[in-house]
């Protein structure tokens, strides 16, 4: 896998492509939501290093990719709407002292799942926030399995994601990564599946820990 998949910094010959595989992995997301080629083509020129694409080195293609910009975080005030958060997937509310990476964006076109790509773009995230000197990492994680249990409050449905007894597609994967949940955003962005919330995780940088 090391071999065939490789993490490079975006670039703006790859807008197109990395449109096409945002909107293969959210379906379900609201066209207003989805990002564009001119979003990612303004990622490029306000937070270059932010931006990473995973390359299939036998086909030469972008198969995944991840935005990130910096922003400082105020953790006792955590309700906000995702398209608040990225200045309308444009990202230009990126503070370049900001001492944390919020995560825009992280997508796998579905044709490959299964190779460990979202992992290489965490690494490539967690290596650039101790490069950057930066207290971590934030974002709203998509509940993708909310939908399945209607009988569920939220806040019930990520305790149980939370202790095991049930698994999420995101939210379960993230949490393995080292990332904890610091509440719930209502409302966040238009996706039945996840009922509109998202679920504000941290990973924190232990270089910046005492």
């Amino acid at each position: 896998m090391s071999e065939r998949f490789v993490v490079v910094q975006s670039s703006t010959e790859m807008a197109v492509r990395l449109a096409e595989i945002q909107r293969a992995c959210f379906p379900d997301l609201s066209e207003e939501e989805l990002m564009r080629p001119e979003h990612y083509l303004s990622h490029q020129k306000v937070f270059p290093e932010g931006q990473h694409a995973v390359l299939d080195t036998e086909t030469n293609e972008v198969v995944a990719s991840s935005s990130d910009l910096r922003l400082n975080v105020d953790f006792d005030h955590i309700q906000h709407r995702y398209m608040d958060a990225v200045d309308n997937n444009y990202l230009t509310n990126h503070d370049p002292a900001g001492e944390w990476l919020y995560g825009a964006d992280i997508a796998v076109h579905p044709d490959y799942r299964g190779h460990g790509l979202s992992t290489l773009l965490y690494d490539a995230r967690h290596r650039l926030i101790r490069k950057l000197g930066l207290k971590g990492h934030v974002a709203g994680a998509m509940p993708k399995g909310y939908h399945l249990h209607p009988e569920l409050s939220i806040e019930e449905y990520v305790q149980k994601v939370m202790a095991g007894d049930l698994r999420d597609p995101v939210l379960s994967v993230q949490l393995k990564r080292g990332y904890q949940v610091h509440g719930i955003i209502h409302d966040y962005l238009e996706d039945p599946t996840c009922g509109n919330y998202g679920v504000f995780i941290c990973w924190l940088n232990p270089e910046r820990q005492p």
